[in-house]
């Protein structure tokens, strides 16, 4: 350690107290590029089950698991993919956030070793911050097979940090990664290489240095990095310093003074040369290509097909329609087992048992009619949730949804619209929650606000029941299509409600869309198998949970009320609670063609969970969920008295508002009553305008041609 990096790394540098190693328990940060492979190594080390997405942004807060190192835990953390430590978007604020203010014992840096060079460029910035660090080459499986060779050796001996080649798919030299991490907590600093800078911008960083010393050991920032940051422009590290005016002048000066040295430009500009010139001198070093750079891959040659400027778009409809029929195909007859089990041997089983021992007949109206309508009901569409996330986690995980989000790009910068605003929309194929999160990683507050409102017209898989169960009943030979029309008019919807909110609420340029394309990789079974368990669990516990409590709850407001003046249960169920409030509400949708008590229940209950839908059906019309489709028709005939209401009604169910859980999320995000306010406005304003125009103007064209 020379003496300027001793100085800084006693006094300055903010460096954790390494000696209490032994007495409490190590922390770990997991760092790098987005898509990486950070979230694999997180779930290899700890035994984790988060999901791995091929492609950026799945991780967009910090996630903590731990691990055992030598009889020893460790705490590991997963912090979101960041490309530099100068922070532009939330996640990427998460990531430094943790990395400098929290200072982990030492990190992880993971590097895509199929693309080196970019991933040096994050790499260049860790070794600035001067603590603990290994690195960790992944993907070396395909650095082998494209006849790449990386000297890790040298690579180790250039960058001053041990280098751990390891493939975290299949867990190879993981072990020994932990163990060299481990190593690391206890050596204390790591120091940059001396050829990182020329002399001269050394001696202009080491004079901010001691200019900021005290105020950075005050912030607890390293003083070493913080000279950087300022001499970059980081606004946020000279808040964080506090510098007086006076300290501010000085350090103006000295930065005149290095950028007039040069003639490359600005400071900045000159500090990222002096990292990409290191970088150059690295790779060159140590890494052989085993073909031309620039030759086409296998990437390049299905890229030509799937982002085609006339393809594309096709291609992309077609995915989702084969999806669809799919999920409405083999998953419909799945279901109908399912069904069989549930309201047949299940239902009539139960009953059977509760009439042998003599129940009460409201326990045996409860737990039929009650909890296994409302949860079976729900539960029947299992298997079509399955093949769902099936379809979706291949896609994503072959690298073909960052494809999608590209191709939109080109279609949403015509309306003012950024693409990057399209990758959490895909992500609300699956759920809300997760994709108004993933705004997160837009830099542009304006485009951030207008995404999380755009988001919920994006149909989740939480509303894949009601589509089942109307399909099913009234349009039994086209139910896919069907599904297919309403993702696509909910697409449509998002970009519609995008170009009317940038025009007359969030105007200004869309924010500049650079989105890294992953390599194509053929998905793996396990993490495929991991993704759809973990949404069927997930969708099995709200079932056992939220949904059988609701259904209780709505079989007692189904069954007791007011009637001949007394509180009980009622004979007539619009006499009750629910038939009060339903009435109440059925008015606002007979425009629409479902104005009943039963349709606006159904709606108001959708609120919670949007499969309490299917439920309240179930169990305010009494049909089996073994029923035919033709059978469950006839039983909604008094609500939907054509397949047309029947659409209208999943057009409402596409376009209002999401389940609790994402509206609570929304606020989270906003962070703002009015702005939550006025998203739950717009969805219902968008749902009813969207139904009553598919009503009307479907009813009149179906007079017109005498239907």
């Amino acid at each position: 350690m020379d003496a300027d990096h001793a100085h800084e790394a006693a006094e300055h540098g903010g460096v954790p107290d390494y000696a209490s190693h032994d007495t409490r328990e190590m922390k770990l940060a997991l760092v790098g590029n987005p898509n990486c492979g950070k979230t694999t190594l997180f779930n290899a080390l700890t035994g984790s089950n988060q999901y791995v997405g091929n492609w950026p942004g799945v991780t967009v807060e910090k996630k903590e698991g731990r691990a055992q190192v030598e009889g020893k835990s460790v705490t590991v953390v997963d912090l979101p993919g960041i490309y530099s430590l100068s922070p532009y978007s939330m996640e990427e604020i998460v990531a430094r956030d943790f990395i400098v203010g929290e200072r982990p014992d030492a990190i992880i840096d993971i590097i895509d070793a199929t693309n080196i060079e970019r991933n040096l460029y994050l790499t260049a910035q860790l070794l600035e911050l001067e603590r603990p660090m290994v690195i960790a080459l992944n993907f070396m499986d395909e650095v082998e097979k494209h006849g790449d060779h990386i000297d890790v050796a040298g690579l180790s001996k250039a960058l001053g940090v041990p280098v751990i080649p390891i493939t975290a798919r299949s867990g190879e030299n993981i072990q020994t990664l932990l163990e060299a991490a481990h190593r690391q907590m206890h050596v204390g600093v790591t120091i940059e290489p001396d050829d990182l800078y020329d002399g001269f911008t050394h001696q202009i960083h080491h004079k901010v240095g001691e200019l900021i010393h005290d105020k950075a050991y005050a912030a607890h920032i390293p003083a070493h990095w913080a000279s950087i940051k300022l001499i970059e422009g980081d606004a946020l590290v000279e808040k964080a310093l506090g510098l007086s005016q006076r300290e501010r002048d000085e350090l103006e000066a000295v930065c005149r003074e290095y950028e007039g040295a040069y003639d490359l430009g600005d400071r900045e500009t000159l500090i990222a040369d002096a990292r990409y010139q290191f970088i150059q001198t690295v790779v060159a070093q140590c890494v052989r290509r085993g073909r031309p750079l620039g030759a086409p891959t296998l990437s390049d040659r299905i890229d030509a097909i799937v982002t085609h400027k006339v393809l594309a778009i096709p291609v992309f409809l077609l995915m989702m329609l084969c999806m669809f029929a799919l999920t409405f195909g083999p998953g419909q007859m799945l279901a109908d087992g399912v069904d069989a089990f549930i309201g047949g041997w299940f239902a009539g089983g139960v009953r059977s048992l509760l009439a042998a021992a003599g129940t009460a007949p409201w326990v045996e109206a409860l737990l039929v009619d009650g909890v296994i309508a409302g949860v079976g009901g729900v539960l029947t569409f299992l298997p079509q949730i399955a093949i769902l996330f099936l379809f979706l986690s291949f896609l994503e995980d072959s690298g073909y949804m960052a494809r999608a989000a590209f191709i939109m790009d080109r279609l949403l910068r015509r309306f003012g619209l950024s693409g990057k605003a399209f990758i959490p929309m895909l992500m609300g194929f699956g759920c809300t929650v997760p994709a108004v999160m993933g705004a997160r990683t837009m830099e542009n507050e304006k485009d951030r606000r207008m995404t999380i409102m755009l988001v919920p017209f994006m149909s989740c898989s939480a509303r894949l029941p009601v589509y089942g169960l109307l399909t099913a009943a009234f349009f039994p030979q086209y139910g896919g299509l069907v599904v297919f029309s309403l993702y696509l008019l909910g697409l449509l919807f998002a970009i519609g409600s995008g170009i009317l909110l940038k025009k007359l609420v969030f105007q200004g340029e869309p924010a500049a869309f650079v989105l890294e394309l992953p390599p194509y990789r053929l998905p793996t079974l396990k993490n495929i198998a991991l993704h759809v368990w973990e949404k069927v669990k997930g969708f099995l516990v709200k079932a056992g949970t939220l949904i059988l409590a609701m259904s209780v709850l709505l079989w007692f407001l189904q069954s007791f009320g007011f009637e001949g003046g007394t509180f009980g249960m009622v004979s007539s169920e619009e006499s009750s609670i629910l038939g009060f409030v339903g009435g109440l509400l059925a008015p606002l949708f007979a425009p629409l063609g479902f104005g009943t008590w039963q349709a606006a229940v159904a709606l108001l209950t959708g609120l919670v969970a949007k499969e309490m839908v299917v439920s309240s059906m179930s169990m305010f019309y009494g049909f089996s969920v073994t029923a035919s489709g033709a059978a469950i028709a006839a039983a909604l005939g008094g609500t939907f008295q054509s397949p047309l209401a029947a659409y209208s009604f999943l057009v409402f169910v596409l376009l209002y508002v999401p389940c609790v859980a994402a509206v609570s999320t929304i606020r989270k995000e906003m962070n703002s009553t009015k702005w939550t306010l006025a998203s739950i406005g717009w969805q219902l304003g968008a749902a009813w305008l969207g139904s009553f125009l598919v009503y009307q103007l479907g009813s009149l064209v179906l007079r017109v041609i005498g239907c």
